[in-house]
């Protein structure tokens, strides 16, 4: 017969409150919704110049179960040129502003720019989500120490030698780290992101999400974004539409190997794979006394 012996995972990192909500970490796992202000997006859902669209994106991923939505102006595709930071604001801006009147979800914003970081705190944003993981631009850690925000830090293992996912992934992240010590940054508002599709084959993509129990040392909330990546687009044989059975499985697989955020596209669907997956995963995870969650 199957084990039915609860996970050991141990959490020691507090819950975390964002804009009056809080998020438990260990007790589900939580959605982002994406926005891309951009034209030249990889999924193809890129919205520019519109602030009203963008808004009523944000306010449809609310009604459809989203826990905070995520805001970028620049592609990170492979690729793609890199924006100017004065670029930057002009496409954020004005649907920052919008989806912030719209929604009081909690809002992060995805930027490498400490620039465009520290004008989009200002305009109502809650979080940074920076793809270098503090390893591009030291200022982006002080900005994080200096303000208290909450910091989503990914690995990106682009044009960096391989030799192990997860040891890879763990060489970043004790990097990332270091830098956030160094500069004061609350080790409690850390959110870290192993970088599914940044600099990795497909096979090593799958790989990463297999090995994300691995992770769950560090005692840190780990982020997971696999929605409609090019690896589903190889495996399926499909168009990057038609990859959300696609992103469900590697929704599911990824919540129940530990991954406390699952960054998507397609939010309602979402919604009701990690209602199920959550129902079979989390009901036998054990917690340690002494947990500081709520």
């Amino acid at each position: 017969m199957p084990s039915t012996a609860p996970l050991a995972r141990e959490y020691v990192a507090p819950s975390l409150v964002l804009r009056r909500r809080r998020f438990d970490w260990g007790a589900r796992t939580y959605l982002m919704g994406i926005i891309n202000v951009t034209p030249d997006s990889f999924s193809g859902d890129g919205i520019l110049g519109d602030p009203a669209a963008a808004a009523a994106l944000a306010t449809r991923f609310e009604a459809e179960g989203a826990d905070i939505l995520d805001i970028g102006a620049e592609s990170s595709r492979p690729g793609a040129p890199e924006l100017d930071p004065a670029d930057e604001l002009r496409r954020l801006l004005p649907a920052l502003e919008a989806v912030r009147a719209a929604t009081d979800l909690p809002l992060s914003i995805d930027t490498y720019h400490p620039a465009v970081a520290e004008v989009a705190l200002a305009h109502g944003a809650d979080a940074i989500n920076d793809i270098m993981g503090l390893r591009r631009d030291p200022f982006m850690a002080a900005l994080a120490a200096r303000t208290g925000c909450t910091l989503i830090a990914m690995h990106n293992q682009r044009g960096r030698p391989f030799r192990d996912v997860a040891d890879d992934i763990r060489a970043g992240f004790d990097a990332t780290l270091t830098r956030a010590a160094s500069t004061g940054i609350d080790p409690s508002r850390i959110i870290l992101d192993p970088g599914f599709g940044f600099g990795w084959t497909p096979e090593q993509n799958l790989e990463m999400v297999r090995r994300l129990p691995e992770l769950w040392s560090l005692r840190t909330p780990l982020l997971l974004g696999p929605s409609r990546k090019s690896t589903l687009g190889l495996l399926l044989g499909t168009a990057v539409d038609e990859r959300i059975e696609g992103t469900a499985a590697l929704t599911a697989l990824g919540a129940a190997a530990g991954a406390d955020i699952i960054r998507v596209h397609d939010v309602a669907a979402m919604r009701r794979v990690l209602k199920v997956t959550d129902a079979v995963a989390r009901a036998n995870w054990q917690y340690q006394p002494g947990d500081s969650r709520g």
